[in-house]
């Protein structure tokens, strides 16, 4: 059986720029869970080991997704606030007894031609730059930016092992150092959930 974790990154894209002494963290995301007959998420790191996971989405609550480490801890609760004309979403990080809102999402609309899809902003009082996605998802090709158009992390097609292709379900998270591993994941979620329709949509 093939295996989808990832190959040691030794090409890389020419959108990144990536300090000398220092490499970024390859993770292969596999839009399905390893539980039978639930949908979510599993994520590996180079090593092939498992990092994060989503097990399912509850029928009940599809407007909440919680991302949870290896061991089936929650790191960061991705939630859709309500009553709001255009796809906003907040990220929370903790455990459910004690969340702690961190950022806001919000899908990027215009009328105009763009490659910007969403934008990701701190919440209240939390201090940090505003992160802009750019690409498509549908595509498995984006970049989200911080302030300075400092590429943090990529989403990237996973490339074919031993003549096998993978298709949209299976593909590449790369994470620059200092960026959170958990935030990526978390931003990778919302991308799905607001375009993931064009890719066979996670169903509760």
């Amino acid at each position: 059986m093939t295996k989808i974790y990832p190959n040691s990154p030794t090409s890389q894209s020419p959108a990144l720029d990536i300090a000398v002494d220092s490499e970024p963290s390859s993770f292969t995301v596999w839009r399905k869970s390893l539980l039978f007959n639930c949908s979510g998420f599993t994520v590996f790191d180079a090593k092939g080991e498992l990092v994060f996971r989503v097990d399912n989405y509850s029928f009940s609550k599809r407007t909440e997704i919680v991302l949870m480490d290896a061991g089936g801890k929650s790191v960061f609760t991705v939630r859709r606030k309500r009553l709001t004309l255009v796809d906003h979403w907040r990220i929370f990080e903790g455990e459910e007894a004690a969340l702690r809102r961190r950022f806001s999402a919000r899908k990027h609309l215009t009328l105009l031609p763009s490659k910007v899809l969403a934008h990701v902003t701190p919440c209240g009082r939390e201090q940090g730059p505003i992160y802009c996605v750019e690409g498509s998802f549908s595509h498995r090709s984006c970049v989200v930016y911080d302030e300075l158009r400092r590429p943090v992390l990529e989403i990237r097609r996973k490339e074919a092992i031993g003549g096998v292709a993978f298709g949209g379900d299976v593909f590449r998270l790369i994470v620059q150092p200092g960026f959170d591993s958990g935030l990526a994941m978390a931003i990778v979620i919302l991308l799905d959930q607001m375009f993931g329709s064009r890719t066979a949509p996670i169903r509760g």
